[in-house]
C-alpha cells in the first residue's frame, strides 16, 4: 500500500504529450459537465475534501485509507497515511513521516500534480472523453465519464463520476496498463472556510530531524 501511495503521490500522475491535436475526441455533453464542475470549484475561495483512497489490482480495490485535501487557487495540501504533499504555488513538498524524509521539487511541465480533481484540467489536452450515462455511486445518481489517453502514458483509462446537480466530483477511478487501480471516493466536501494563513506553507523548522532533499 505504501509503495503504491508513494508512486501516485510523490511521483505524481505522468501525462504524455499529445501527438496530434486533431486526433483527440471530446464528447460535447461530457465536456459541458466537466467544464461546469471546473468553473464551480474555481469560483470558491477554497475547497476541502475528505475521501477514501483505495488501491488494488485487476479493477478490484483491496485496501483503502482515509485522506484529506485542501486547495485554494493553485495551492493545495494533500495527506494520505503518513505521506503529505504541499504545493505552495511554486514548489512541491513531499513529506514522509514514516521515513522522516522531505523531498522538494519544482513542478514538472510534463506531469499533472495529484488532486481529487486534477483530471478536470488535464482532460482538455491529453484524453479522449466519452459520456457513458448514469450510474449510482454512494447513493448519488452520478454522470459517468470515461477518459482514454490520446497518447500512451501508463494509464489505460480513467472513470469520473460526478454529481451534475451540485457540480461536484463524487468518485475517480484510475486504471493503469499494469492492471493497478487507484480510487478516490469523496466522502465530505466543504468550501470557503477560514483556513490557517500558513496552511500551504512549508516550515523547515518543524522538520529538523528529517532528511531534506531539494531536487
Amino acid at each position: 500500500m505504501k509503495n503504491i501511495i508513494s508512486k501516485i503521490i510523490i511521483g505524481s500522475f505522468v501525462v504524455g504529450a499529445v501527438g496530434l491535436a486533431e486526433a483527440q475526441k471530446i464528447d460535447a455533453k461530457a465536456k459541458k459537465i466537466l467544464d461546469d464542475i471546473t468553473a464551480n470549484y474555481n469560483s470558491k475561495k477554497n475547497s476541502y475534501f475528505k475521501f477514501s483512497f483505495g488501491t488494488g489490482l485487476n479493477g478490484q480495490v483491496t485496501k483503502t485509507e482515509p485522506g484529506i485535501y485542501y486547495s485554494a487557487g493553485d495551492k493545495y495540501k494533500l495527506k494520505i497515511m503518513d505521506t503529505e504533499q504541499i504545493f505552495d504555488g511554486s514548489k512541491i513538498y513531499n513529506i514522509n513521516a514514516d521515513d522522516m524524509e522531505v523531498t522538494i521539487a519544482k513542478p514538472n511541465g510534463s506531469s499533472s500534480m495529484f488532486s481529487p480533481i486534477n483530471y478536470l484540467t488535464t482532460y482538455r489536452n491529453d484524453y479522449n472523453v466519452t459520456y457513458n450515462g448514469k450510474k449510482s455511486v454512494n447513493g448519488v445518481n452520478a454522470d459517468f465519464i470515461k477518459l482514454t489517453p490520446v497518447k500512451s502514458n501508463g494509464i489505460k483509462y480513467v472513470y469520473l463520476f460526478v454529481d451534475s446537480a451540485k457540480k461536484q466530483m463524487v468518485k475517480l477511478e484510475q486504471h493503469g496498463n499494469n492492471k493497478d487501480v487507484a480510487v478516490i471516493a469523496i466522502k465530505e466536501y466543504k468550501e470557503n472556510q477560514e483556513l490557517d494563513a500558513n496552511m500551504f506553507v512549508f516550515d523547515k523548522n518543524k522538520f529538523k530531524n528529517y532528511v531534506i532533499t531539494e531536487l
